[in-house]
């Protein structure tokens, strides 16, 4: 199941997850802090200065590196090479050697997805250990043989074919899936008849940021493209994505025969999501014109789809997130949280659809959040609540709310999830930092048992013992003396001494970051005899919407305010010093790590921003960036623009005067195909910072930029990538901390 909000801005936050086997190895990194980072080391290119300035408000902005927004020119591509030629040095070597080859041991574990049953067979997701990308398997029952049914590491040399969306016909003979190429956001989506293996000769072009969704009598289904635009589209592009439409292809026919069923010309930036009823009879639309709220239309399904759809509506006001769960005939239910910021389960009569006449099914809860709901075995709501964090998962009726049961979990999250109304058999998939997944099976139709484990997933780490480590969870006030919860990783040991320290953050988008299983956390609790922090900072969901709202709009710099204070309760309470820290953040969470060591360079020691947002005045003009407005506002207008230019990284860089105002090691890492942040937004970054630094005496640590080829925003990116980020990253920490490597 894909939910609503991963289809609209940034995919949840970069976690790096490093995986298992490492054998034991000590070694020392063979020169000092100051002999590496020696300011005579690092020459940088010089960025053209621009001359464009621009009357924003009343106020004058230069942006005299607007020429690198260009991915195409000569020069931008003479920058790239010149970043890269000084940062791969600096990665490279034998301390990188050492620790890819670790990074390699720890990631070769088997990997698995929750079974799901289609028509007749079982399917689920395998990925061995070290292949690029996971393969599909299908199975005739849970006991016998898999066999493959699509690889996507034969789509190409390299891995950087991903599957990206997959999507199954209600009887199971027919198997629709998004290809997309590089890390773009941009898919290519084809069809494939199950009882052959083969595949239809059409395929859907200019698809992004859509759902696949089949009708019910199993000969298509409906999808979201953009129209043609001049120039490319292969994710390397700027070019603003509008104008989506949504049509309806039946299967064995060319795209150019697909039948438009709903646009909105009026309104370009809104998006459509369309979710066929339980019964068949309707097709409901949920419209989004940024990354909250949505409006939601519906229509009938009558007879064969030859035109567009008479469209009706139910909720016409952008105030609040509508989730479609299931039907029962004209009675529709809806996960939102209008009038509940912690989320309730509403029954809409779509034949009587006033909102007087809405009735809550399931109240919202007083402090849990109900993150999510899905409909299985006929009449029964499976939600996934969160409570202070961690993952609660329980089982209600659907048309009374009434409590049926709640199943065990440990302290940790739900990482996957799959069921179906029309059986009553599910699947979920426990993780948390100590555990890469166990997958429990549960059948409603002998409810007096219990969960069973179905697979348990085990790293390959010689040795490995939980009780070696000790997660924490404590909650520190922030500057205006909110309370935020914060996971600490670490070996277990009596006595806490100041330690080399990653501290993760994101704070934004309503999107929660629980608990999951990261070697990342491994990595510096044994590797580097140091731990892992990741605050559940404002503008996340951990809390409902009063904690994203904590930290949206004007409200943005509790996020800041949040994630240093984080890291002055970690050295105040001797988990280590304010050298020892490096922040880490992409996409939302680069932005966060960006204005940070503007803000207050003395708190850390190094800095990794991953895909950042960094132009917070020309952000909503590239891509997809324009539904962004809705955590960070519209700078066209006044009051956001007077804000955003607060914090902008870009904006806010300034040469240290002092050796307080010396900016911590910095990493920002970027990729030649992210259409979702596009990569000009740390190259102006960079520029901006290197120039600042470059003629400061205070300034002795490095500013890097790397830049990968072939690669996106994260989602898709294969194991051989991921693994050469992750230790450039690591041999980055590395140096910058002056750890060293110990334990495993």
């Amino acid at each position: 199941m894909i939910s609503r909000r991963n289809l609209l801005h940034f995919s949840r936050a970069l976690h790096l997850h490093y995986f298992s086997q490492v054998r034991q190895t000590n070694f020392r990194v063979f020169s000092s802090f100051s002999e590496k980072m020696s300011p005579s080391n690092f020459k940088y290119p010089v960025a053209r200065k621009d001359t464009v300035v621009e009357s924003c408000h009343g106020k004058e902005i230069a942006d005299i590196y607007r020429w690198l927004e260009d991915p195409d020119s000569e020069e931008t591509k003479s920058f790239v090479n010149a970043q890269n030629e000084i940062s791969e040095p600096f990665l490279q070597g034998v301390e990188w050697k050492q620790l890819n080859e670790k990074l390699t041991k720890l990631w070769n574990y088997p990997k698995y997805s929750c079974p799901n049953k289609h028509g007749d067979k079982y399917y689920y997701f395998k990925n061995s250990g070290l292949q690029n990308q996971s393969i599909l398997y299908q199975q005739d029952s849970l006991e016998s043989d898999a066999s493959v049914f699509l690889d996507p590491n034969e789509l190409s040399e390299d891995g950087t074919i991903a599957l990206s969306s997959t999507k199954f016909s209600d009887d199971g003979k027919f198997f629709a899936y998004g290809l997309s190429e590089s890390g773009s956001d941009w898919n290519t989506i084809k069809i494939r008849d199950v009882s052959t293996g083969k595949d239809f000769d059409e395929a859907l072009e200019k698809v992004k940021f859509s759902l696949i969704d089949w009708t019910l009598d199993n000969k298509g289904f409906f999808y979201g493209r953009y129209p043609e635009q001049d120039g490319k589209t292969d994710g390397s592009e700027t070019k603003q994505n509008e104008n989506q439409k949504l049509y309806y292809h039946r299967v064995g026919t060319p795209q150019v025969d697909d039948v438009l069923v709903a646009e909105f010309p009026e309104n370009p930036s809104w998006r459509t999501t369309s979710h066929v009823s339980d019964c068949g009879k309707y097709v409901v639309l949920c419209i989004v014109k940024d990354c909250r709220d949505n409006i939601v239309y519906y229509s009938e399904l009558d007879g064969e789809i030859k035109g567009k759809l008479n469209v009706k509506k139910v909720v016409e006001k952008f105030e609040a997130d509508y989730e479609f769960i299931a039907n029962n005939g004209s009675k529709f239910y809806f996960r939102t949280n209008k009038n509940a910021p912690n989320y309730r389960i509403v029954e809409i009569d779509f034949e009587n659809p006033a909102e007087e006449n809405w009735k809550t099914v399931l109240q919202e809860h007083e402090k849990d959040v109900l993150d999510w709901a899905v409909c299985v075995n006929q009449d029964k709501v499976l939600v996934g609540y969160i409570h202070d964090v961690k993952s609660l998962l329980k089982v209600h009726n659907l048309t009374t709310g009434d409590f049926i049961k709640e199943f065990p979990l440990d302290i940790g999250s739900v990482g996957g999830f799959t069921g179906k109304r029309k059986s009553a058999e599910i699947f979920y998939q426990f993780t948390s930092f100590l555990n890469p997944g166990t997958i429990y099976h549960y059948n409603f139709s002998v409810p007096n048992e219990e969960p069973t484990v179905f697979r348990q997933i085990n790293i390959n780490l010689d040795g490995f013992n939980k009780d070696n480590y000790k997660i924490d969870q404590i909650f520190y006030p922030s500057k205006d003396g909110t309370k935020i919860p914060m996971f600490i990783v670490r070996r277990n040991t009596e006595k806490i001494t100041p330690k080399p320290c990653l501290l993760y953050g994101y704070g934004g988008f309503n999107i929660s970051i629980q608990p999951s299983f990261s070697i990342a956390g491994l990595m510096m609790a044994d590797t580097f005899d140091g731990l892992m922090a990741l605050p559940n900072i404002r503008g996340g969901g951990e809390y409902g919407e009063k904690w994203h709202n904590g930290g949206r709009l004007f409200n943005k710099q509790n996020v800041f305010d949040d994630f240093q204070g984080a890291a002055e309760y970690l050295v105040q309470n001797n988990y280590t010093t304010h050298e020892k820290i490096v922040i880490q953040g992409g996409s939302n969470g680069g932005l966060l790590v960006g204005a940070c060591i503007n803000q207050r360079p003395d708190l850390f020691g190094a800095a990794v921003a991953q895909v950042g947002v960094m132009d917070m005045l020309r952000f909503h003009k590239f891509t997809i960036g324009h539904a962004w407005c809705s955590d960070y506002g519209n700078p066209d207008e006044k009051d956001h623009f007077e804000n955003v230019l607060k914090y902008s990284p870009l904006h806010n860089v300034k040469a240290p005067k002092s050796a307080n105002e010396e900016y911590p090691s910095t990493l920002i890492l970027t990729a030649d195909h992210d259409d979702r942040v596009s990569p000009l937004h740390s190259l102006k970054f960079a520029a901006a910072l290197q120039d600042a630094v470059k003629d400061s005496k205070y300034q002795k640590k490095p500013i890097l930029l790397r830049v990968y080829s072939k690669a996106g925003h994260g989602a898709g990116k294969p194991t051989t990538k991921r693994i050469e980020e992750a230790t450039d990253i690591f041999t980055f920490i590395m140096k910058s901390l002056n750890c060293e490597m110990k334990h495993l």
